[in-house]
């Protein structure tokens, strides 16, 4: 019999872990020859979650916790899941039922077919802020372009992965993570299986408008360094214009005469150039911050508290 490990980040998910739980041991049941491990990831909840994971881990054989001593993110969620996750296949989504646990039939059939993940995407945004659904369409056409990873509109981390492609995953050394794009980068043969958007139910959404900026930032500076060679070429354009400009202003002194500079046009100029020399300040501030962080070596997360005997992973155990 193969196992499935199910590796389920949450963050303030008292409301919703114990029907999700139930909802999915209906799809598991109906499995053959598969076993299932659930393994959550208290990420620092400020709410009950830990005591309900423990009373869960306590009813139920097949249910393991970590804990962290704050909230360090999803990402440090799922590499502490698929770190400790040591089924055959590992799938790894949501807690509040918005990625369908009926997908594990397709997952499944796709995974013994010879790939090795099996990911979904949404084809609907129902429920969701049209705003953000713009946003969200943006950055995706943007992403791929700018870091050509094989990453469709709606993707998300909902996903089965074979155990060579998990080991590879954890095998990255990098602390700043961008989930999505790792499991692009990686590469291996993977099959995309469409979705409609399930609107939550329960509980409440933990994204805003800055966090998900941080997060579209992440996927773009974590795995490109194109915002740099685009800076190079706006050099390029602008120092072209300024010589063409002062060719057209000798030009017009040598025929007209002296001719007494124009305010507006000098203060547009001074503008646009001071933005320029801000934004390219900012991108490049970003990727020697990255390096810093990456340079200071510090664990992605520290586990306060788990049942997991012998926990695997490099990071630190608070104990």
């Amino acid at each position: 019999m193969k196992k499935i490990s199910v590796v389920v980040p949450c963050y303030n998910e008292q409301d919703v872990l114990t029907t999700f739980y139930k909802e999915t041991e209906k799809i598991t049941a109906t499995i053959d020859g598969y076993s299932f491990e659930y393994i959550f990831i208290d990420d620092g909840s400020k709410d009950d979650t830990l005591i309900i994971l423990k009373g869960m881990a306590s009813s139920y054989d097949n249910v393991k916790y970590i804990s962290f001593t704050r909230n360090f993110g999803k990402e440090a969620g799922i590499l502490a899941g698929l770190k400790n996750a040591d089924g055959d296949y590992t799938i790894v989504m949501d807690a509040d039922l918005q990625h369908p646990p009926v997908l594990f039939y397709k997952f499944i059939e796709g995974i013994e077919n010879g790939y090795d993940c099996c990911a979904a995407y949404r084809t609907t945004r129902k429920g969701e802020n049209k705003l953000r659904n713009v946003l969200s369409r943006f950055f995706y056409r943007i992403n791929s372009r700018i870091t050509e990873l094989d990453m469709p509109h709606g993707a998300v981390d909902y996903r089965i992965m074979s155990r060579r492609m998990v080991d590879a995953i954890c095998s990255l050394p990098e602390k700043q993570r961008f989930s999505k794009g790792i499991f692009s980068w990686v590469g291996f043969n993977t099959l995309w299986i469409p979705y409609e958007n399930v609107e939550r139910t329960m509980g409440s959404t933990k994204w805003n408008f800055r966090s998900l900026t941080k997060y579209a930032m992440d996927g773009i500076f974590s795995f490109t360094v194109k915002p740099l060679k685009i800076l190079v070429i706006i050099g390029f354009i602008i120092s072209f214009a300024a010589i063409v400009y002062a060719a057209f202003i000798l030009i017009k002194t040598l025929a007209l005469g002296i001719d007494a500079p124009g305010y507006a046009s000098l203060m547009i100029m001074l503008l646009f150039l001071g933005g320029i020399i801000e934004i390219s300040i900012g991108i490049v501030g970003e990727y020697i911050a990255r390096m810093y962080n990456e340079l200071k070596n510090r664990p992605v997360y520290i586990t306060s508290e788990s049942n997991i005997e012998k926990e695997n992973n490099d990071e630190i155990t608070d104990k």
